[in-house]
Formats: C-alpha cells, structure tokens, sequence
C-alpha cells in the first residue's frame, strides 16, 4: 500500500511539472461557416512559454487567426513591470489584430499600475474593449467585437470569495451598451452570467476565468473548483449553448493545474 502511494505521488508531481512546459492547442471548428479563424488566449498570469514567450507566440502563428482574443489576466495582481506582457502583444499583433478586456487581476492591480499597463497595451497596438464595441469586418464579413468588463464585486467581495454581487441584466446593459445591430462577439472574463450574456444578445462569448476547473477528472471534460473556492463548476471549459448563444471558454494558459494543460483555443467560426 505505502509503495502504491508513493508511485501515485510521483505520477502526480510528474503530470504537474510535464503540464507546467506543454502548450495543447485545441480546435473548435463545428460553430459555424462564417471563415473566420480566432485564436482565443486567456488567463496568462505572467506565466512564460519559452524565452519572451516565444513558444506561446510561433503556435500561435502557425494557426494563422484571422484576430486574436484575450478574455483577461494577462498578467497578475501582483506584476509591477508589464515590459514582457507588451512585447508578447506585440508580437500577437503582428500576426493579426488583437482585442482584449480586462479580468479580475488587472482590475486588482492598483490606479498607478493599471494605467502603466493600460498604456503598454496601447503601445503595442492590441485594441483595448473595457465596456466598448468595434465595428471590424473580416474575410468579408461584419462583425461586432465587444468587450464587458464587470465589477471586481462579483469576484470578491469584502475580501471573501462567497455573497458576491451577481450583475443584472440592466446592469449589464448599462456597462456595455444595447447589443448592436448584427453579428456580435462578446469577450468577457467571468463565465458564470452566460445567461445574461445571452439574454443581451451575443452570438459567441469568449470567457476564461476558471482555469479549466485547476484539476481535470482523468478522461473527462469535468473540472473539480473554481477561483471561487466552489467544487465542480458549471462551466470549466469547452463549448456550452446557452439560448441562441455559444459560451467558448478557455481552460487558460497560467496558474498550476493537473490533467489541464495550458490552451490555446482555435475556433473556425
């Protein structure tokens, strides 16, 4: 019994410390006939691949997005340089045009901070969405790209992660606006409102947060807790339809994780 453990222990730091090198780039591509090819990036938390991150930048490159999304946390609520974060933007804006928002840690960091990397996102040349949408057409069509950024009331509140303020449907509206007429993507960090994304309006939601669920049960798609301290989340990762919309939500790139390897999500939309 004791050497069963003791090999169990040593597969698991071995799968926890293979994870923490692999990048698995994952394709959706039943969502539709539009001809649009996004790459979906999210939850870095200043994690590197590789040197200036260049192996996060070439698998990506060899996707060949049409745009690039990042549903927030980029960086951590603890970086005070955003030097390697503006570069890796860069280097994504090279290779097709870039839209984020903010999540939760950019929101933690503080006023003085933010607004040094705010600024480094527009040096580098990756648009910025924080409660905005841009009118973009791509491979000939028209597409809305809008960006939500929510309060940090609904990740913690009072320094607790429970009893957190869960937005409405007006609250929502007034952030961001009336859904604008057409096709509309929606990039948002928080997963868990889908239903008033929808219920707004958004054909596709590009979300993060979760993490995948930290530890994935082997040989399922079932993440086991949430940043929220909550066992087996509603949504991990994957694609989810809610009404009329699709929640495509990224497992991340950053933070320690088992049987969850970072992810770069390919959607043929």
């Amino acid at each position: 019994m004791k050497i069963f453990l003791i090999i169990s222990a040593v597969l698991l730091i071995m799968c926890a410390v293979a994870e923490s090198y692999i990048i698995l780039v994952t394709r959706r591509e039943k969502l539709g006939d539009r001809g649009i090819t996004v790459a979906h990036l999210s939850d870095l938390h200043k994690r590197r691949f590789g040197k200036n991150n260049c192996r996060l930048i070439e698998r990506t490159k060899r996707e060949n997005p049409d745009i690039i999304v990042i549903s927030g946390d980029i960086v951590s609520r603890t970086c005070t340089d955003f030097s390697d974060a503006e570069y890796l933007l860069r280097k994504l804006r090279e290779l097709a045009p870039v839209y984020m928002v903010w999540g939760n840690h950019e929101k933690d960091l503080s006023p003085e901070l933010l607004a040094q990397f705010t600024e480094a996102v527009h040096r580098s040349g990756a648009k910025l969405l924080n409660n905005r949408c841009k009118s973009v057409e791509i491979n000939g069509r028209k597409l809305n790209i809008c960006g939500l950024t929510l309060p940090q009331t609904v990740y913690k509140k009072d320094g607790k992660y429970r009893n957190l303020n869960v937005p409405t449907a007006d609250e929502i509206t007034a952030l961001i606006g009336e859904k604008p007429d057409g096709e509309t993507l929606l990039i948002t960090h928080n997963p868990l409102f889908a239903k008033l994304y929808s219920g707004w309006g958004a054909d596709f939601s590009f979300c993060g947060h979760v993490h995948g669920g930290i530890v994935i049960i082997p040989f399922t798609r079932i993440g086991i807790l949430s940043p929220e301290r909550k066992f087996f989340p509603k949504y991990s990762k994957g694609v989810y339809t809610i009404g009329r919309m699709k929640l495509l939500l990224s497992g991340g790139l950053g933070k320690r994780r088992l049987f969850n390897p970072a992810e770069i999500v390919i959607y043929k939309l």
